[in-house]
């Protein structure tokens, strides 16, 4: 299909790759730029596949406690260079980050570093929920895959929507930061604490309101 310059300039400047490359990536998605930016990585034609093999040990552990010391996060971010790691830019986006953390409520970085454990017992469940619906069998299988994206996208960082910007990923966020940077960027790891998590308590829904105070 044909894209217009418009659609082309953005993937550009999210991706980094070069004006053609993002031309036939967007043909090839039908105009998705969600789906383009990935076709641009898988062939490894965006800046953020270009750097990612870079070696990244600089950066800043971030730490974003919401008010009244309620909910805590530490994350580590990692960039090639101690100038970038300095920069307003690198500490806005590890900012922002923290804050993602302390609303959504990640239990990991990326799918990769699910125990295959969890993955298995999810699948279970989610199989036996389709039975139950009456599914057909045939189709209990596809339908156990689609729902297990939904768990990664709950509690997997990089697939979940950015808080302040919900039609986007993290992933897609860090990517346009690898490309607007010049570095390869990472997010490395993160511990959350929440007041009295794990013990019997009043419900309170802190998530929800560490989203309400970012989007003041």
């Amino acid at each position: 299909m044909a894209v217009n310059a418009a659609s082309v300039k953005e993937l550009r400047e999210k991706t980094g790759a070069g004006m053609l490359d993002c031309k036939k990536a967007l043909e090839e998605a039908n105009g998705d730029l969600t789906k383009a930016a990935e076709i641009l990585r898988e062939k490894g034609l965006s800046a953020a596949a270009n750097k990612a093999g870079r070696i990244a040990t600089e950066g800043v552990v971030e730490s974003y406690i919401h008010a009244g010391g309620r909910i805590g996060v530490l994350v580590e971010i990692n960039c090639e260079t101690d100038f970038v790691g300095k920069t307003d830019q690198f500490r806005e986006f590890a900012r922002d980050i923290a804050m993602q953390i302390a609303a959504a409520s990640p239990l990991y970085v990326r799918r990769e570093e699910v125990p295959q454990e969890a993955i298995e017992k999810e699948r279970e469940i989610l199989k036996n929920q389709a039975l139950n619906e009456g599914k057909p069998a045939n189709i209990v299988e596809k339908m156990v895959e689609g729902r297990l994206s939904k768990y990664y996208e709950e509690f997997c960082l990089m697939e979940q929507s950015f808080i302040k910007d919900p039609d986007k990923k993290v992933s897609q966020l860090l990517n346009e930061k690898v490309a607007t940077i010049g570095e390869n960027i990472t997010i490395r790891r993160f511990v959350r604490f929440e007041l009295g998590e794990g013990l019997e308590k009043k419900q309170e829904n802190f998530a929800e309101e560490v989203m309400a105070q970012v989007k003041k």
